[in-house]
C-alpha cells in the first residue's frame, strides 16, 4: 500500500497489479508525442504520477509562455497515468473527458504535472491534475484539471490499428 498526499488529506490506494510501475513507464514511453515534447515521467506510485517538461521555444506561444495545449496535454497525461496505476493487468484506460482551468501564464523553466486519483470505481476513474511551472527553484500553480477515465477490461495497453471508415479491412 502506498500513501499519496493530496492537500493535507492522505489518500491510500491499492493496485491490483504488482507490476504497475513498469507497466505505466512502458506505456508512457510508447507515446511518441510525449517523447516529441521531451516529457519525463518522474514519480509513479499507486494513484499518483508526476511528469516534468523542460521549456524550449518550440513549446511556447507568441508571448514565450508554455502553450496552453502543452499544459493541457500534460494535465491529461498526468491524470490518465495516475488512473492507470490502479488498472488491473488485463485492462487499459482511456480519457473520456477532461476540463482544464488555466490559472496563470505558464512562464518558467519547467512544467510539472501532478496527477492524483480522487476516486477509482469499477469502470470510471476520476483524477485531478495540477500543473505548476518552476522558475528559479520556485513553483507556481498555472492550471488544474479534472480528468474522467474509462477502464477498459480485457483491452491490452498496446497499439491498436484504427478500423477504416469505409468498412474495408
Amino acid at each position: 500500500m502506498s500513501d499519496v498526499n493530496v492537500k493535507e488529506k492522505m489518500v491510500r490506494f491499492e493496485t491490483p497489479n504488482p507490476r504497475f510501475a513498469a507497466r505505466v513507464r512502458d506505456s508512457f514511453h510508447r507515446q511518441a508525442f510525449m517523447e516529441f515534447l521531451g516529457a519525463d515521467l518522474v514519480t509513479i506510485v499507486p494513484g499518483a504520477v508526476d511528469i516534468r517538461l523542460p521549456y524550449r521555444a518550440e513549446l511556447g506561444q507568441q508571448h514565450g509562455f508554455f502553450h496552453g495545449g502543452v499544459v493541457g496535454t500534460l494535465a491529461d497525461n498526468a491524470g490518465g497515468y495516475a488512473g492507470f496505476t490502479l488498472a488491473p493487468a488485463d485492462s487499459s484506460i482511456l480519457t473520456v473527458e477532461y476540463k482544464v482551468n488555466l490559472l496563470a501564464p505558464a512562464t518558467g523553466e519547467t512544467l510539472i504535472a501532478r496527477g492524483r486519483v480522487i476516486r477509482a470505481g469499477r469502470s470510471l476513474v476520476v483524477a485531478r491534475a495540477d500543473v505548476a511551472v518552476e522558475a528559479g527553484g520556485v513553483e507556481k500553480l498555472v492550471a488544474t484539471a479534472l480528468v474522467t477515465l474509462m477502464l477498459m477490461a480485457g483491452m491490452a495497453d498496446a497499439p491498436h490499428r484504427p478500423k477504416p471508415m469505409d468498412g474495408s479491412q
